[in-house]
Formats: C-alpha cells, structure tokens, sequence
C-alpha cells in the first residue's frame, strides 16, 4: 500500500526580489528548496512506512531540475520517486496542477493501492493551499487538511483518525482510507538524510513521465487548462519609514515621538 508524499521544488522566498523596472521574479542566482510543509509531509510518509509498512512514494510536478528535490527524498528513505515533467505542464495554476498529479496517483494505484496521500497544507511560492483538496476531489479521497495529528490508522476498518488544527482550537476526525491528509508544519519533525543514504540517493533512479504516460487532454492541463493567470507581482511601496526610539532608555521622549507623529498624519489626512 503506498503513503505518498507530493512535494513541491519552489524558490527559497526569504531570498526571492521583484525587478523594479519588470515587476517580475529575479530568479537568478535564488536556490531552490523543497516547499517547507512538503518536508513535513515527506517525514510524515517515512512515518507510516515504518509504523505501519506502506510503501513511501515522493511525487513531484516541475521541470527536470525538479529530480533534486526527489532525490532529497529518496536520501530520507523514501522507496521510489516520480517526477511529472513535460512542457505541456507548464504554466499551470492550481486546477491543472491538481488535474495533472490526481491521474499521476491513480495511475500509481493500478501498481497497488493508495492508502495515504500526504500534502503541505500550501506552498511558500502560491499559498493558495487548493491543490491538495483539488486532488481529493478529483480521486474521490477523504479530505483531512490542517492536520497537526495523525490519531490512529485502521487496516481492517479502512478508517483513519487525525487531529485538525483549527483557529483557537482542535477538531478531532474519522475518515476512510484512501485519504487526502494536508499536513501542518507542528505535525512531526523532520530527520535528516545519513551520508550512505546521500550517496545511494545520488545514484538511485528517478521515474519520468511525461503527458505520454498520462495521456491527458492538453486542453485541461498547462497553460491551457489553467483558467486563473498571475497579471502582475509587485512589492509594497511605503510611503514612510520606521519611527525609532529608545521605549526603555527614553520612554517619555519616544511616546512624546509617537505623539506627534500621529498629529501629523492626521492633519496631512485633512
């Protein structure tokens, strides 16, 4: 039975900058990383391996450099990885994206049976968090998102028990396997990869497919597929700086500051 884990290569945004001049991504120079709450969802994956004998599985949509990301997880002790590259996946939003990755997995089920698939609960590069649901859906999985607790899983009953973490509160969940599990980032945390396994992982081999193997409709993939587009990405302007001043050395004068800083604001807003 496989745990798959969906990971996604995505630009390292702590270094990411805005062309001034073409409101575009510098993507020069950034390093990728493997998205944040995919590694959680990765370890995740490794968990129900040992616990419970799924067979992990990494699973990625990108271009061919995406394989670093795959073998990263296969340095973790994942036992396969599949990247989903073609060039009619590009410039996909998070419908085709979905679409792609959901024949992706049933694909892999007529191998064996898809017990688990594990997702972030969204990328640091889009934080639309839909694909993992848009996958659900499509494969007719249960929906567990905003999961920092997987509670029990039951073989014999096909059931699986997680906690959801919610604002100001936890909401406790029963589902049938297959499920769709989002994973928040307080859910486990991640090992790291032992030298033996950096080396087999850099000759391990990792499954392309292409649209050949998926033999989707380019109509509903891609560019083509994707009904929401990105028209512009800009940084915020500020129209002033920091006020700064010392609260515990000179907490008159900086409340004094503060003061008469809002007094300005407010008659330059009449």
């Amino acid at each position: 039975m496989y745990a798959i884990a969906c990971i996604k290569q995505v630009p390292d945004t702590t270094q990411v900058q805005i062309d001034p001049v073409t409101n575009t991504l510098v993507r020069d120079g950034i390093p990728f990383i493997i998205n944040p709450y995919d590694v959680h969802a990765l370890e995740e994956s490794l968990r129900m391996k040992e616990r419970h004998g799924f067979r992990a599985l990494a699973l990625s949509m990108g271009p061919p450099n995406a394989q670093a990301a795959l073998r990263k997880a296969l340095a973790l002790g994942v036992d396969e990885a599949v990247l989903l590259s073609d060039r009619c996946f590009g410039g996909a939003d998070t419908l085709s994206t979905s679409n792609v990755i959901a024949a992706a997995i049933a694909k892999l089920a007529e191998r064996d049976e898809v017990g688990i698939v594990f997702c972030g609960k969204q990328t640091i590069d889009g934080d639309t968090a839909q694909v993992g649901p848009g996958i659900a859906v499509r494969l007719g999985f249960s929906q567990l998102t905003l999961v920092d607790r997987i509670e029990q899983v039951d073989f014999l009953k096909k059931r699986i028990r997680v906690r959801r973490k919610l604002e100001g509160r936890y909401e406790i969940v029963e589902a049938r396997l297959p499920a769709m599990v989002t994973v928040v980032r307080e859910l486990n945390r991640p090992r790291y990869p032992t030298v033996p396994m950096r080396l087999k992982a850099a000759r391990a081999e990792v499954t392309t497919w292409n649209n050949s193997h998926l033999n989707l409709d380019v109509n509903s993939i891609g560019l083509k597929g994707s009904p929401t587009w990105v028209s512009r990405i800009f940084s915020p302007e500020r129209a002033q700086g920091e006020i700064i001043g010392d609260g515990i050395g000179n907490p008159d004068g900086t409340a004094r500051m503060l003061v008469e800083r809002l007094i300005a604001a407010d008659m330059l807003a009449v």
